[in-house]
């Protein structure tokens, strides 16, 4: 079981350490607990260059899992792409890492790739972030 899925307080330290590790400006996350045993992570990080990452999930603590998420990557006003975990079970190009997806450009709400690098058992932000300061360095 990932450690920082663990608890409240083990996930909310985590978000704090990975948004320090990247070119993040400020951030809106906040981590809280709807039961003794799931959370909520929920808000949005500004990096620098006008991207702007809003995350959504609901994460199970007493399973160290992630149960759902939503991830959209911003430039400025303008949604690039956004990854969730909606099934599409009878789209075979996205079977090789079902549920996760990621839609993308063009006719972006119906084009959906595989998204390896998408997890329900560790914490995704550290991918996202990767990602977003990859593109963002052209």
């Amino acid at each position: 079981m990932n450690e920082a899925l663990k608890s409240l307080e083990a996930y909310s330290e985590y978000v704090a350490r990975v948004t320090e590790r990247f070119d993040v400006m400020r951030s809106t996350v906040v981590v809280w607990s709807i039961s003794k045993y799931i959370g909520i992570a929920e808000g949005e990080i500004f990096i620098r260059g006008g991207y702007r990452l809003r995350i959504r999930e609901e994460i199970d603590f007493a399973e160290g899992l992630i149960v759902s998420y939503g991830y959209e990557v911003y430039r400025e006003d303008q949604r690039l792409y956004w990854y969730d975990d909606f099934p599409h079970p009878n789209d075979p190009i996205l079977a090789e890492t079902y549920p996760h997806h990621k839609h993308v450009p063009p006719n972006i709400k119906r084009n959906r790739i595989p998204a390896p690098n998408m997890r329900f058992d560790r914490p995704n932000l550290e991918e996202l972030l990767k990602e977003i300061e990859a593109i963002s360095q052209g």
